[in-house]
C-alpha cells in the first residue's frame, strides 16, 4: 500500500509539470520557424536543444516536488508547494508571451519573475530535503541562461518581439 501511495504521489507531482510542458508546447507550435527567423546572439543554442533539455528539467522538477512532499506531506510543505505550483504557471506563461504573442519585453519580465520564484522554491525545498532543492539547481541555471538569452534576442529583434 505504501509503495502504491508513493507511486501515485510521484505521478501527482509529475502531472502538473508535464501539463506545464504541454501548455508551453501548445504556445510554441510554430516556435521552430519563428526561432529560426530571429536574429540571435552567436552563443544561442540551436532550436533542437530546447525540447530535450526542458523534458529533463520537467522530470527533475516533478521528482524534487515529490521528494519534498514525501518528507512532510502537503501540509508540512507549507508555502513550498504553493511556490512550486506558482512557478509552473509563470513558466507556462513565458512560452505564450514569447512564441505565441511575440512580446519579448513582457517575456523578459516574466522570466525574471520565474527566476525569483525558482530561487524561492529551491530554498524552500532545500530546507525540507536538500536533495529536493539540489534537483532544482539545473532548472535554476537553465532559466538564468534563458533570461539572458531572452533579453539579448528581444533587443536584437525589436520589430519581431515588440
Amino acid at each position: 500500500m505504501l509503495l502504491r501511495t508513493q507511486f501515485l504521489g510521484l505521478v501527482a507531482w509529475l502531472l502538473p509539470c508535464f501539463l506545464t510542458a504541454a501548455l508551453g508546447a501548445a504556445a510554441s507550435i510554430n516556435a521552430g520557424s519563428f526561432y529560426a527567423e530571429l536574429a540571435r546572439p552567436a552563443w544561442a543554442p540551436p532550436g533542437y536543444v530546447f525540447g530535450p533539455v526542458w523534458s529533463m528539467l520537467y522530470l527533475t522538477m516533478g521528482v524534487a516536488a515529490w521528494l519534498a512532499w514525501r518528507e512532510r506531506g502537503w501540509r508540512g510543505m507549507g508555502h513550498a508547494g504553493w511556490l512550486f505550483l506558482l512557478q509552473l504557471v509563470v513558466n507556462a506563461l513565458w512560452s505564450w508571451l514569447f512564441f505565441a504573442w511575440h512580446r519579448g519585453g513582457l517575456a523578459f519580465i516574466d522570466v525574471l519573475v520565474l527566476l525569483a520564484l525558482i530561487v524561492a522554491t529551491t530554498v524552500a525545498f532545500w530546507r525540507i530535503r536538500p536533495l529536493a532543492g539540489a534537483l532544482l539547481l539545473p532548472y535554476l541555471a537553465w532559466v538564468a541562461f534563458a533570461s539572458v538569452l531572452n533579453y539579448a534576442t528581444w533587443r536584437l529583434n525589436p520589430q519581431l518581439l515588440g
